[in-house]
């Protein structure tokens, strides 16, 4: 073998190793991020709380800037504290409450009773559906004995009634097609306790509708965050040891998380979610996800639970430990400046939502922006 031959056939050798070293370097950098052994337990225990019946409240993935729920009508949030305040019925104090119904964003027709009615013949009368049209219909009665209103109850007794139909929410403002079905609702019940109804003027509580709806949806907000990979893509297991660590939850549906409120059975303070198919993937560990995305529902969210801020700090912390950039949904990253001027806007919306007697996370204000 000459020289020349022996040379070209390292030369080759030495190429050809590269190119295998270059395809187990790219083969590698290109492989999703698995979560640590050491964890799995832990994961697996999540699991097995989401099983049990832990519920997620998904709200849908959204860009930074809060905007409507998509296949709505309302335009995007104004943070303009010097809207008019929604009206409340006539002679009656925005203030009042009267049950889980309430005059601030309800239509109430109160029943008018010859006798007392048991809660067993209410319930048989109630109706089929509880909705007119869009729009959540309730009945109350007052209990003979505790004076308060309440949802029928078999077996107790009851002096009086009430019906009523939630003048707005997300999918905008009652109208006079919902409000002629709520009052052959109305009516049927009332017909079926021997009751007679009173209902307010059509045409007023429509208009009063139209101006609730128009209040709501200049202090709407729902904001988010995408978590984007700067290089190596993440396995759903990857992401989900790192949220699990920040104390979010599994969610029902797969490629879902949550960060649960202080209280149970109240909204989550921020969602987090993945491609879904990657999660439900034969191997998931082989499923490549690139983004992520966390969200806040701000008007169904206290703001003592601090929600802006944690949902913040979780984005800063989920970007550090995976690699990540924060951007918003056109890809735009996020700075620090942009995020204090976001958090400042919501502070206003906070103090205005409170001064309407809608604050942020109230059973009121839940109602209203769902």
């Amino acid at each position: 073998m000459t020289s020349l031959t022996l040379a070209l056939a390292i030369l080759g050798g030495l190429v050809l190793a590269g190119l295998v070293a270059y395809n187990t370097w790219m083969s590698r950098r290109n492989t999703p991020r698995q979560p640590d052994a050491l964890d799995e337990a832990l994961a697996e225990d999540a699991e097995r709380l989401a099983a049990a019946g832990r519920t997620d409240d998904d709200g849908p993935v959204l860009h930074v800037q809060p905007h409507p729920v998509p296949g709505n009508a309302r335009h995007e949030p104004l943070f303009d504290p010097d809207l008019p305040a929604p009206s409340g019925l006539p002679g009656v104090l925005a203030g009042e409450r009267r049950g889980g119904l309430d005059p601030l964003i309800d239509v109430i027709a109160p029943i008018a009773l010859d006798g007392l009615v048991s809660g067993d013949a209410a319930i048989a009368a109630m109706p089929a559906t509880r909705r007119a049209g869009s729009k959540p219909v309730a009945v109350e009665g007052l209990n003979e004995h505790n004076g308060e209103w309440e949802p029928p109850v078999a077996g107790q007794r009851y002096g009086a009634f009430q019906i009523g139909v939630q003048l707005a929410n997300r999918t905008g403002a009652l109208n006079e097609i919902e409000y002629s079905e709520f009052v052959v609702k109305a009516q049927a019940f009332a017909d079926g306790i021997n009751g007679a109804p009173e209902f307010p003027e059509m045409l007023d509580e429509v208009a009063r509708a139209r101006e609730l709806d128009q209040f709501a949806s200049a202090h709407d907000a729902q904001l988010g965050f995408v978590l984007r990979a700067r290089h190596a893509a993440w396995s759903p297991g990857y992401v989900q040891q790192n949220a699990a660590r920040l104390g979010f939850l599994p969610g029902i549906i797969p490629g879902r998380m949550v960060l649960p409120a202080s209280e149970a059975g109240l909204p989550p303070v921020v969602g987090l979610a993945f491609d879904t198919q990657a999660a439900l993937a034969d191997d998931p560990a082989q499923s490549a996800i690139r983004e992520l995305t966390l969200s806040l529902d701000v008007p169904q969210v206290d703001r003592a639970e601090r929600p802006f801020e944690r949902m913040r700090e979780a984005a800063d912390a989920l970007a550090l430990e995976m690699d990540g950039v924060i951007t918003d949904g056109d890809a735009q990253l996020l700075r620090e400046e942009t995020m204090d001027a976001i958090g400042a806007d919501l502070e206003q919306l906070y103090d205005t939502l409170e001064s309407r007697d809608l604050a942020a996370g109230s059973p009121l204000a839940r109602r209203l922006f769902s």
